[in-house]
């Protein structure tokens, strides 16, 4: 039964004596006064929906008298308009309430306006202008520098006039509309590469590559033919100085999943190519801090010519990948050096300066212990040891780079880069995994991950990541239940999760043909990550009081679990809507989980930033206390703002 029909059953026993009247009638008023306003309000804001009867449509209380509005699906087929048709089609139900909480929290609300048409590429941590202010020396100045007080924008950034939906994937992969990213650089300046082309409305991304000039998917069965890319070994990968990130793009028939990054101003707009491809990507650079993963997250790394100095600095970078490599793991460099004797002459440096840097390269490898596997043509890959029992027996001589004391190896935020080897968990056998070893894929989805089952992970047994893993299936199903573009082919592909805590969310949803980025929040249990990765999964650590490192509209849905409520006392509210709606796409889809008393001052604040929302029950019934908020992003651009 929803709260709003137990408030209508409220009933209070009569009396049967004058003094046990005069002794309850206080207490008895006190009582009918704090239960029907408890009551009236948990009606109110939950909603008339029943999880035990998902085909009712839900409905919005419009006034203290107990009409309410019934928010009509607009679909095309009569088994989708028996769940919530979320399309942005019933502003004026949820404005009413909208209106009365404002005027509840505030007696004048902060309304947001469009930001200037200028910002529609908006990125706050990574502005061109303000990096300019830091220095340039190892590219620093490219890292992340966000703003913060009076710099903040204060408005909504607005989609360019004539955006699209972008195509669903997998149709995505190689085509997109030119009115989302309409920049032509990149087909000028990369046009004998065939990494991209304007075909009148539309942009086609023909699956080339600097060094791969016969495609991703040929130059992949290469890699094939040095390591396994086909049992299930290799699920993650890094691509770093990504382009495009047709790498990345072709992997996924392989069912590896690649973070890629590149440079916000190397390449206009590289990184906003690949995720409106549907391709998981994130602005970033190898310069001062560390990268924003755990330690052992990824199963493979790759350079095709991307351009970053390996050799210097002491072998910085390559100790950088080092400590995000798990135990085995590989490295994949193609482009300078790799097969200078064939092209020195059109890379237009010296047979001396390019054999120099590579004997560099392979004197830092060494020092990390890597085994080199082979170099075949323009390939070479080299291998992480599985564990360093045999590596700090053979570097007692070598001491340098030293290995790390004392530091987190999985702290990544802001960290700084060190010149030393980040140790592996110690192994009893010199045949053991450091770490443990991680199932293949699928298996290592849904299996304890090594982190767990070792107890590294504080608060988190095998019990309980068991548990966590069957209730996030149950809440996307309830998701499913109340949310009805779940249900459409192609409606969601680049997915948010907020807090991903151990990425339930995600794996939840591994049958649908999406990817989640999986954000684990600065503030939260750093060690969390790197389950995620065990289980085969990508994602950053994030501080939500900043802006992330992503262009605007990168995602169809997200998700945001007790997010609020984590960052309640640590910045403002709409500072962290505000970056939510810039990363979200026009028609795209929220999901708020939090306690009931903050979702309503998240929707108090949501409403007024062009989003319908509703509030509905938790999977487990109104009397829950937590509840979720369901949010539709309109469609607006700067041409209609």
């Amino acid at each position: 039964m929803g709260v709003r029909s137990a408030a209508t059953k409220l009933h209070i026993p009569p009396a049967h004596s004058a003094a046990r009247r005069s002794f309850f009638l206080p207490l008895a008023a006190v009582a009918l006064l704090c239960s029907a306003s408890y009551l009236l309000g948990a009606w109110h804001h939950g909603g008339g929906f029943s999880p035990s009867s998902p085909s009712r449509s839900v409905t919005i209380a419009t006034d203290i008298s107990c009409t309410t509005t019934t928010l009509t699906p607009s679909t095309t087929t009569a088994a989708a308009a028996q769940s919530l048709d979320f399309s942005a089609h019933h502003a004026a139900a949820v404005d009413a309430v909208a209106s009365r909480a404002a005027s509840s929290a505030s007696s004048a609300p902060r309304r947001y306006p469009a930001c200037p048409a200028e910002y529609s590429e908006y990125t706050p941590c990574e502005d061109v202008k303000r990096s300019l202010r830091y220095p340039r020396d190892r590219l620093v100045y490219r890292e992340r520098h966000c703003p913060s007080g009076r710099e903040r924008l204060r408005c909504l950034v607005p989609a360019p006039a004539g955006y699209r939906n972008p195509f669903p994937w997998p149709a995505s992969r190689d085509v997109a509309w030119f009115a989302n990213v309409p920049h032509k650089e990149l087909t000028v300046e990369k046009a004998v590469q065939n990494w991209i082309r304007v075909d009148g409305d539309k942009l086609r991304f023909p699956g080339g590559g600097t060094m791969f000039p016969h495609g991703a998917d040929a130059y992949i069965d290469d890699i094939g033919k040095l390591i396994p890319l086909h049992d299930g070994s290799i699920r993650t990968a890094l691509d770093t100085g990504c382009g495009v990130a047709s790498w990345g793009a072709y992997l996924l028939s392989r069912d590896i999943l690649a973070m890629s990054f590149a440079p916000r101003d190397s390449h206009e707009a590289q990184v906003q190519f690949a995720l409106e491809r549907g391709v998981p990507a994130m602005i970033g650079v190898l310069a001062s801090n560390r990268l924003t993963y755990p330690a052992r997250a990824f199963d493979m790394a790759h350079c095709s010519r991307c351009l970053i100095p390996w050799h210097l600095y002491d072998g910085l970078y390559l100790i950088e990948l080092d400590r995000v490599l798990r135990p085995g793991g590989y490295w994949i460099l193609s482009g300078p050096p790799i097969n200078w004797k064939k092209y020195w002459k059109g890379w237009e440096r010296s047979k001396e300066d390019l054999n120099a840097e590579q004997e560099a390269i392979e004197a830092v490898a060494r020092s990390l212990c890597w085994k080199k596997i082979k170099e075949a043509g323009d390939i070479a890959v080299w291998q992480k040891p599985a564990n360093h029992a045999g590596c700090k027996a053979s570097r007692k001589a070598a001491k340098s780079p030293p290995f790390c004391s004392k530091k987190n190896a999985d702290a990544a935020w802001y960290d700084k880069m060190e010149a030393c080897v980040t140790p592996l968990p110690e192994v009893s056998d010199a045949s053991e995994v450091a770490g443990g070893a991680v199932k293949k894929w699928p298996h290592r989805l849904t299996a304890v991950p090594p982190r767990v089952s070792r107890g590294t992970v504080k608060g988190v047994t095998a019990k309980a990541f068991q548990q966590d893993t069957e209730l996030w299936k149950k809440r996307v199903r309830h998701y499913k239940a109340v949310i009805n573009q779940f249900e459409q082919k192609g409606r969601y592909r680049n997915v948010l999760d907020m807090n991903a805590r151990l990425g339930g969310f995600a794996a939840a949803l591994a049958s649908y043909p999406l990817w989640v980025m999986n954000m684990v929040p600065a503030v939260a249990n750093s060690s969390a990550l790197g389950v995620v990765y065990e289980r085969g999964l990508i994602g950053s650590y994030q501080d939500w009081c900043e802006g992330t490192s992503t262009y605007p509209r990168t995602y169809d849905l997200i998700h945001a679990d007790s997010v609020f409520t984590l960052y309640k006392s640590r910045c403002e509210m709409d500072t962290i809507l505000l970056e939510m709606d810039r990363v979200l796409r026009p028609e795209g889809t929220v999901i708020i989980r939090d306690d009931v008393d903050m979702l309503v001052k998240v929707k108090s604040v949501a409403d007024r930033m062009r989003w319908d929302s509703q509030i509905v029950d938790h999977e487990d019934g109104p009397l829950v206390r937590e509840k979720i908020l369901l949010v539709a992003k309109t469609y607006w651009t700067a041409k209609n703002q």
